[in-house]
C-alpha cells in the first residue's frame, strides 16, 4: 500500500487521520475503488481541497476561540488577549480523539474547538447531524509540554470526561484512554502517548494525576 502524505507540507500520515499533525492541514480521505459508491461521511464531506488554507487557522485564542491568523502575534485581535509564548521545544505528542466518523488530532501548541460552528471549528461538519452539541461547544488544548485539557464553552448540554461532566469555563486533564463526550451521544476516545511526555508535570510518582 502506497504511503500518504500531508499536501501541505509532505508529511507522511495515516490514512484514518483526518488533520495533519505537522502543520494543521486538512487531510483528503483517498476513498478505495470497491467504495466508490458509499456515500462520505460528514468529516469526509467536509474534507475539501479549500480546507487545507482554513486548516493554517488551527491554533485559536484561549481567551475567546477565535481563530488565530498569525501565529508569531502576542495578543487576539479580538479580544486582546496575551497570547502565550513557547517556553521550550515543542513535543512531538499528539492528542487523537478518536470520534466514528473519523479521528481529530491536536499537535502540542495548539488548541481545537469542537462545535458546530463552522467559523470557528475546523470540525464544525463532524456535528451537523447533532443538534444537541453547541456551535462552540468544548475547547481542546494541548500545552507546548504535552499536557492535555478540555474546557467546556458554557455548552447547552454540557461536556462530560469518563461521565464526569465539567464545570463551564473549567479545564479538565485528558489522559490516554479518556472517553469524552459532548452532550448526550456525541463520544470520542482519547489517545494521547504518554511515553513521549515529561513526567514532572503528574504527579511526584510519575503517575498522572486525578482528572
Amino acid at each position: 500500500m502506497a504511503s500518504l502524505t500531508c499536501p501541505g507540507c509532505g508529511t507522511q500520515v495515516q490514512r484514518e487521520d483526518l488533520i495533519c499533525f505537522t502543520c494543521g492541514a486538512n487531510l483528503p480521505r483517498p476513498r478505495p475503488v470497491e467504495e466508490m459508491s458509499t456515500p462520505p461521511t460528514v468529516m469526509q464531506e467536509y474534507l475539501r481541497p479549500d480546507a487545507v488554507t482554513a486548516a493554517k487557522s488551527l491554533v485559536t485564542c484561549p481567551g475567546c476561540g477565535s481563530a488565530l491568523q498569525d501565529r508569531s502575534a502576542r495578543a487576539c485581535a479580538v479580544c486582546r488577549t496575551p497570547l502565550p509564548r513557547p517556553s521550550g521545544p515543542i513535543a512531538t505528542v499528539v492528542l487523537r480523539l478518536i470520534f466514528p466518523t473519523g479521528n481529530v488530532d491536536v499537535p502540542a501548541g495548539t488548541s481545537l474547538v469542537l462545535g458546530r460552528d463552522p467559523e470557528i471549528s475546523l470540525v464544525a461538519a463532524a456535528f451537523d447531524s447533532h443538534e444537541n452539541v453547541s456551535r462552540r461547544h468544548a475547547t481542546v488544548t494541548v500545552t507546548d509540554g504535552g499536557e492535555a485539557t478540555i474546557r467546556d464553552e458554557h455548552s447547552t448540554n454540557g461536556t462530560f470526561v469518563n461521565g464526569d461532566r465539567v464545570v463551564p469555563g473549567t479545564e479538565v486533564r485528558l489522559a490516554d484512554g479518556d472517553s469524552v463526550r459532548l452532550a448526550a451521544d456525541v463520544t470520542a476516545e482519547v489517545s494521547l502517548p504518554i511515553n513521549e511526555l515529561d513526567p514532572a508535570p503528574y504527579s511526584a510518582n510519575g503517575h498522572g494525576g486525578p482528572h
